[in-house]
């Protein structure tokens, strides 16, 4: 099976013992909160996707260190002007632009999971409120990050997954807001983040993708269920959305569910190597 490319740019490409740097940002996701962490650190845990990208990038960059400074709650608004808790610098960004400043060079590559914690709350009447609110606050976010990384630092986004799906097991007004979820919150949300990304020339982890969210049609077999949608399975196999009182029902992705993210995120940083660069090579994953 042949080898591919760990994203470009200086860092990727260093052959000496000096560290190189992964810098993670966003909100509980990027922090890999789940309801198992530990409630002192707002859930937090080290076995989110950040820290299971780290451990895949690290079978070609051994010298990789992870630096995440994802807040739970974060929105686009607070990761510019703050709120939420204390960065040295400012704000989650104003922190993220001094470190790429700082490190200059020496970053491999950035993530980014923002946007979501715009809704005001889980309902449909906040959906437009939420999309403008991406809308006026991601691009000049994005904007910044590659201002302070370089041209040759990749950066990668996300598309989000349904972690209400699970919902479709409580009968037929269950399985209507599952598709609801899907069409009316998943779809324009991701329609979103893919036309933003696209401006900025960034690439998306295909999370909605890897995790099936709009299948309907494809039918698996959900132990102790019997035959579901393939969405509806993944998204009780891969978040918490599933589980019932006290862990659940919770939004965020379990540990395989993460695992599911960071792969995503490695395909999206493998497709930014370009034809003839020197950069260290990646395994597939499970190799």
């Amino acid at each position: 099976m042949s080898e591919r490319r760990w994203g470009r740019g200086e860092a990727a490409v260093r052959g000496d013992a000096a560290p190189i740097f992964y810098l993670s940002l966003g909100d509980s996701l990027a922090a890999g909160v789940q309801p198992i962490g530990p409630e002192n650190r707002q859930f937090r845990t080290d076995e989110g996707y950040a820290d299971q990208l780290a451990t895949i990038a690290r079978r070609r960059l051994p010298n990789l260190r992870t630096v995440k400074l994802g807040y739970p709650g974060e929105s686009t608004t607070t990761m510019i002007e703050g709120g939420l808790t204390e960065y040295p610098h400012g704000s989650q960004l104003d922190e993220a632009v001094a470190f790429l400043h700082a490190h200059r060079g020496s970053v491999a590559f950035v993530t980014v999971d923002i946007g979501l914690n715009d809704l005001e709350s889980y309902v449909l009447e906040a959906i437009p409120a939420g999309l403008a609110s991406i809308g006026r606050n991601l691009p000049g976010i994005l904007a910044t990050l590659q201002d302070a990384a370089g041209p040759g630092t990749p950066i990668a986004g996300m598309t989000i997954y349904d972690p209400f799906l699970p919902h479709w097991l409580d009968g037929p007004l269950g399985r209507e807001l599952a598709r609801i979820s899907v069409s009316e919150a998943v779809v324009p949300f991701n329609a979103c983040f893919r036309e933003i990304y696209r401006e900025a020339g960034l690439v998306l982890a295909d999370v909605e993708g890897a995790f099936a969210t709009i299948d309907f049609e494809t039918q698996v077999e959900l132990a102790g269920v019997g035959r579901v949608p393939i969405n509806v399975a993944r998204a009780c196999e891969w978040t918490w959305g599933g589980e019932p009182p006290p862990l659940g029902p919770d939004v965020h992705a379990n540990v395989r569910g993460y695992r599911v993210i960071a792969e995503a995120f490695e395909r999206a940083l493998v497709a930014t190597s370009e034809p003839g660069d020197r950069g260290l090579l990646l395994a597939p994953s499970g190799v």
